[in-house]
């Protein structure tokens, strides 16, 4: 379908659209730190809806008309009408926006101890060493083992082969089968719980009580993808004319969806670039369908994930001198995760 260019549309219903130099976001440097450059705000304040050219979209934002876009039945998904409408799962967070979520190969009875079996089985790997990478030696392999599994002694080398580079094991058309996105989300997880002593000191006391941890852990995952969602753009599509900030969405119109300016919108959120797992103002709406699957799975592994290193490596903490970097725009997520285990 051809992208209808805003110099196609009446001038009394043109948005404002990206000009005098500012960058779109394709643009060198935005695809790798949209919150360093600041683009994600400056949209935001000044340019709540603009056509980016490069990549064939108007762009939203602000919380509140991504919502809009999210739940309401005057947007579809892109490219095809068959695609979820309103408050039918829209593909966002970990869910990858089926019409019908896929079943797991295996069932939770099983999947939820695989996932531990996992993740112990990693860990125990990396304890010994004076320095691991985490994203490379754990983030990888906990979602391509677990999905794999439904093992009663995991074995990473039964694998299929490639399945560390392809990232994506089980029958097609099952939502859990593709790991990329829950790599990047389990790594984000991670180090924003090691990027806080005292939160990861709170995760350990209860789990060493038997007490509340899980409720920690769980609200520490929402607000993770809250924070830094591994999917920062959803692409929608408008069915008529849709007022938003700034202006009047064309019908037939392809939007991408901002999450990652959305998930830190300030007028949404207190203290929005802040991790928080006890903030009071948390919401559902930008983790993404409840019952996917995918995201059920993806909390799995990072709360037994987070376990495991804990019970294997205590004294876990950044190698000397390491700060977590993410990397991306599309897909997003920490390129590296360096810990000394003790």
């Amino acid at each position: 379908m051809p992208v209808e260019r805003p110099d196609a549309l009446p001038a009394a219903r043109r948005p404002h659209r990206l000009s005098g130099g500012l960058p779109g976001l394709l643009a060198p440097g935005a695809t790798t730190d949209p919150y360093r450059l600041r683009l994600y705000r400056l949209l935001r304040t000044d340019y709540p809806l603009g056509y980016d050219p490069a990549l064939g979209a108007w762009l939203l934002s602000r919380y509140g008309d991504v919502a809009l876009a999210l739940t309401d039945h005057r947007f579809t998904g892109y490219p095809h009408d068959g695609d979820p409408r309103g408050r039918a799962p829209v593909p966002l967070g970990l869910c990858r926006g089926s019409q019908v979520c896929g079943p797991l190969t295996v069932p939770w009875s099983t999947a939820a101890p695989a996932v531990e079996r996992t993740a112990y089985v990693l860990a125990r790997r990396i304890a010994g060493r004076d320095r691991a990478d985490l994203v490379a030696d754990f983030c990888r392999w906990l979602p391509a083992g677990a999905a794999a599994a439904g093992l009663a002694r995991p074995d990473l080398s039964t694998l299929p082969r490639g399945a560390r580079h392809r990232r994506t094991v089980g029958r097609a058309g099952d939502c859990t089968g593709s790991t990329a996105l829950r790599e990047h989300a389990l790594a984000s997880f991670l180090a924003n719980m090691l990027d806080d002593p005292d939160l990861l000191a709170a995760a350990t006391a209860g789990e060493a009580r038997g007490e509340g941890s899980g409720s920690l852990l769980g609200r520490a995952w929402a607000e993770t993808l809250r924070r830094d969602p591994p999917v920062q753009i959803v692409l929608r599509r408008t069915r008529t004319e849709v007022a938003v900030s700034g202006g009047t969405l064309p019908a037939d119109a392809p939007v991408a969806c901002l999450i990652g300016a959305a998930g830190r919108d300030p007028a949404r959120f207190a203290a929005p670039d802040r991790f928080d797992p006890l903030r009071a103002d948390a919401d559902p709406l930008l983790i993404g369908p409840a019952d996917c699957p995918a995201a059920l799975l993806g909390r799995l592994e990072a709360e037994h994930g987070l376990r495991a290193l804990l019970t294997a490596m205590p004294g876990i903490r950044w190698a000397d001198g390491f700060r977590p970097v993410a990397g991306g725009l599309l897909t997003r997520g920490p390129r590296a995760l360096l810990v000394r285990p003790s």
